[in-house]
C-alpha cells in the first residue's frame, strides 16, 4: 500500500511580507503577536509590545 495515494499535488509557496505596525516605522515585522483567534499584529525588536502575563 503506498502512501502516495491521497497526496495532493505541490503547491507553491507564497512569502509574505510584514512590516512593523509602529507608527512611522520602515521596519521588517518579524515578530508576530496575536490574543485570542484575532489576526497577527506584526512588529520589529525595537517596538514589539510588552505582553502582561497572567500568571506571573
Amino acid at each position: 500500500m503506498s502512501d502516495e495515494a491521497g497526496a495532493s499535488t505541490f503547491k507553491e509557496t507564497v512569502a509574505y511580507e510584514h512590516w512593523c505596525e509602529h507608527a512611522g516605522c520602515k521596519k521588517w515585522g518579524s515578530l508576530g503577536f496575536a490574543l485570542g483567534k484575532e489576526e497577527p499584529r506584526w512588529f520589529c525588536g525595537e517596538h514589539q509590545p510588552e505582553w502582561k502575563l497572567k500568571h506571573a
